[in-house]
């Protein structure tokens, strides 16, 4: 069969699409041709092929509707310019490719008919420079509100819109959304006054009556974090620390409604009820409380909203666990058995055998109990408190003993000497000398003056003895602090006249407690507490049993919690706290590390100034200038996510590397007043 009976049948086929059976088609005829013999035009204009989604959803919309516009076809030509039998698509490329997509999957054969136009006399590549150029797209409003319309008249779903246009299901319910906007903002965007990510930002909720308040609020200023702010102000941030520890499908359970952010890939959202998730809160901190208090046989169990509870009581620390012989063998057989195991995997890792014996293991050993505990006579007058960490999760702080609880009466010391003072009476009042000792009565008491010469010489014998002996000598001040940091009540156990005061933060800078710097002393603390006995006329035996390591890292550990450089304007201290600087640059203190950055930390609580200064720093002066003329609430913001990752500090937090610290000036006279240096610590009034 020849080309010309070929596309003879063709128009034949379409009525009458030609001007006879045995002709080629004329221009403008409508003919019908297999998809197979449809090629791409060399002339298209179109250079740069059509993206993956737009051949979806041509072939979307193919499948459910037919091609509803025809592709305009060139006859292709051999070289002594007979036709060939195939034609060259010159308009309408998109359409043949979503068909060949159709084709691929199989849901249409590959000689599928496709209606086409035949143009002869225009120039191919004009008229496909034509096709792609003068035509103008949808607004994207009319295309929002037209997908609303499909799913109120015709009931269809984000799935089955999706499915007829080729998009996601996603992508549908975000047109869906914004199709619902309040009319007077689909007006504004019609006519250029909002932004579609204005637009996304104000259709973060669905409430039109909020929508129209925050739009006639913000005026023509209209910052997009702005209106997602004031969309969204009373709620609670899926990703905030109480929503995270309660789980947004248990608050959902509850009743709570979340408003889902539709327009961000992690598809957050804000919780709706506050009140709900704060008692949720408390519940669960409650129950597990309770929990610990059973299991744990603690005296009392509460749950706590911050740290100053924690830190208004005091605190006794887990012991070892005395364990019998039998019971250390097996502990120590079951260990060395599991390093084995675990030494013995291959690259491959370990065997199923393998695998299975060591959960057999972890239970053995779990079922001995920790290698630390609080002796039943310490959780008889000791508790539990359960607060909300930074990160969503409980914290667990046990061993905190309520003032009534406490042991105050002390123990009398057997090794004592006998009180050199005078006696007292049942009233208080001194007892009268007693008479002279007869000599067959034996010595007369050293008076009173006497005992303090002696004991004053004693006290310099001492002094030259630990002096001599540097591991008493590092003894004896760890022992002090020690005393004094672990068993406060005992403080004066020692005749080192070294006193160490240990302030609290937590009313100063709510939350410090559980930053990652509070979290590591906590745990420096918990550490050495369990590691040391619960008596402190204990802890000097204890004490010299150590290495002198061992007595550093204690004396570290004592040191460290001692430290006080807060300044405050009422308390002016200026050598200790340039002294605290001199430290900061020793120990190479990076506040990064603990510290950042953020609205409610640092920026809603300093001027404008000090803001755009940040910013400034952290980024360029030009990303300073696109938020100078926002308001405060909305600069602060803003300049949380520009330096968010940039390790940015305020003057008063950063460390001078050693390399540039400045020389200390000596002191002239009496300070009264810190470096000048140092004053923007007592600027901070907000603006």
């Amino acid at each position: 069969m020849t080309a010309q009976s070929t596309q003879a049948r063709i128009p034949a086929a379409a009525g009458a699409a030609a001007t006879g059976a045995d002709q080629e088609p004329v221009h403008g005829a409508e003919i019908v041709v297999p998809l197979n013999r449809l090629k791409a035009s060399p002339k298209n204009a179109r250079k740069v092929p059509h993206s993956a989604a737009t051949i979806e959803a041509f072939a979307a919309s193919i499948k459910v509707k037919g091609v509803l516009q025809p592709p305009v076809v060139e006859i292709e030509r051999g070289e002594d310019g007979t036709a060939t039998g195939n034609y060259l698509v010159t308009i309408g490329e998109g359409r043949r490719q979503g068909l060949r997509l159709l084709a691929k999957r199989k849901q249409i054969k590959r000689t599928h008919p496709v209606k086409v136009v035949v143009d002869t006399e225009n120039d191919a590549h004009e008229i496909s420079l034509d096709e792609n150029t003068t035509r103008e797209a949808m607004h994207p409003a009319d295309q929002f509100e037209a997908f609303k319309r499909l799913a109120d008249e015709k009931g269809y779903g984000a799935e089955e819109i999706g499915a007829r246009f080729g998009v996601t299901a996603t992508v549908v319910l975000q047109r869906l959304r914004l199709g619902a906007a309040a009319p007077e903002l689909m007006a504004a965007y019609r006519e250029g006054a909002l932004a579609l990510d204005q637009l996304m930002a104000f259709c973060v909720s669905g409430d039109q009556d909020r929508q129209r308040q925050v739009f006639e609020q913000l005026g023509e200023y209209r910052p997009v974090h702005a209106i997602r702010r004031a969309m969204t102000e009373a709620k609670v941030r899926a990703d905030d620390r109480r929503a995270v520890f309660v789980g947004v499908e248990a608050y959902e359970a509850e009743g709570g409604s979340v408003l889902r952010d539709l327009f961000t890939e992690d598809g957050g959202g804000w919780l709706e009820d506050p009140a709900l998730l704060d008692r949720m809160v408390g519940d669960k901190l409650t129950a597990l409380a309770d929990e610990a208090r059973q299991r744990e046989d603690w005296k009392w169990a509460e749950a706590a909203s911050d740290y100053v509870a924690v830190n208004a009581l005091g605190r006794v620390y887990p012991v070892e666990v005395v364990r019998s012989e039998d019971d250390a063998a097996q502990i120590a057989a079951l260990s060395e058995e599991y390093d084995a195991l675990v030494s013995e995997a291959g690259p491959e890792g370990l065997t199923p055998e393998a695998d299975a014996r060591l959960e057999e293991i972890d239970k053995a050993l779990q079922a001995f109990g920790p290698d630390f505990d609080y002796p039943a006579e310490v959780k008889a007058r000791a508790g539990v408190m359960v607060l909300l960490g930074h990160d969503g999760l409980a914290r667990f702080e046990r061993g905190l003993v309520r003032a009534e609880d406490a042991v105050s009466d002390r123990a009398p010391d057997p090794d004592a000497p006998e009180s050199w003072s005078e006696p007292e009476t049942q009233d208080g009042e001194t007892a009268p000398p007693a008479p002279d000792a007869e000599a067959d009565e034996g010595p007369a008491p050293l008076s009173e003056r006497l005992v303090i010469d002696l004991t004053a010489h004693r006290t310099m014998g001492l002094r030259d003895a630990v002096q001599a002996d540097e591991n008493i000598a590092l003894t004896v001040v760890v022992h002090a602090l020690a005393l004094q940091v672990f068993y406060p009540a005992w403080g004066t156990w020692t005749p080192l006249q070294v006193r160490l005061s240990v302030t609290g933060l937590e009313r100063l800078a709510p939350g410090v407690s559980d930053s990652p710097a509070g979290r590591r002393v906590a745990d420096r603390l918990e550490a050495w507490g369990a590691r040391l006995p619960e008596e402190a006329r204990d802890l000097w035996a204890v004490l010299m049993t150590l290495p002198p390591s061992d007595l550093l890292d204690l004396m570290a550990c004592c040191a460290g919690v001692g430290l006080y450089a807060v300044r405050d304007p009422h308390d002016r201290k200026p050598d200790a706290l340039a002294h605290a600087e001199t430290l900061a640059t020793a120990t190479g203190l990076d506040m990064t590390r603990t510290w950042t950055a953020t609205a409610a930390s640092y920026f809603y609580r300093v001027s404008k100034a000090r803001v755009l200064e940040a910013v400034t720093e952290a980024t360029t002066p030009e990303e300073a200038g696109r938020i100078a003329g926002f308001k405060k609430g909305d600069m602060a913001e803003a300049a949380e996510r520009l330096v968010e990752g940039k390790g940015w500090l305020p003057s008063v937090l950063r460390t001078v590397s050693n390399a540039a610290e400045p020389e200390t000036p000596e002191p002239q006279g009496e300070a009264t007043e810190p470096p000048a240096a140092d004053d923007d610590a007592y600027r901070f009034a907000a603006e």
